[in-house]
């Protein structure tokens, strides 16, 4: 990214930073810990969950269990984990975007969300598109397995740059 551009995203991001929400959410003594405290149960709900679910693909728990039961179970749950996440990280956001933008483990856990929802997209899509009869199934097939190992790595990365982001303020 070339000087001014960089510029140009900084000076984006302090506008929304300054911007009477960003302030507000910023200065206000309970707001801001009120959604980074659901930002956490989003957290803890969504990848709590997706975990089981990661846990069962790569076949270390619950093998008794067929995926798409285990699946459609927790699924509405992981996604209204993932909507409450979404909602809370963007007004999380607008508080402290000037520095999330130069911060290089924020950028580091926005691609590894990213190559984490691609991993589950590709899931979902060859789950629809192939019928994949292994789903009803005790045992799963290797390429399964990859993409549940897949997103147990990837989601912890989201989690620990997450939580190094304050240890790495650019002053």
């Amino acid at each position: 990214m070339c000087d001014e551009q960089g510029m140009t995203v900084l000076a984006l991001a302090q506008s929304i930073q300054d911007s009477d929400i960003g302030t507000f959410l910023r200065e206000s003594p309970f707001a801001y810990p009120l959604i980074e405290g659901l930002h956490l149960l989003g957290l803890a709900a969504s990848f709590g969950l997706v975990f089981f679910i990661d846990l069962r693909l790569a076949g270390l728990l619950l093998r008794d269990v067929p995926v798409s039961r285990l699946h459609a179970a927790l699924r509405p749950w992981v996604f209204a984990g993932f909507c409450l996440i979404f909602a809370t990280g963007v007004a999380l956001f607008l508080a402290e975007a000037a520095m999330l933008v130069v911060n290089t483990w924020f950028i580091v856990k926005l691609v590894l969300m990213a190559l984490a929802l691609a991993n589950a997209l590709a899931f979902e899509l060859a789950w629809k598109r192939h019928g994949l009869a292994w789903i009803d199934q005790t045992e799963v097939p290797a390429v399964a397995r990859r993409a549940g190992w897949a997103s147990l790595g990837l989601w912890l990365g989201v989690c620990i740059a997450g939580r190094l982001i304050p240890y790495y303020i650019a002053r």
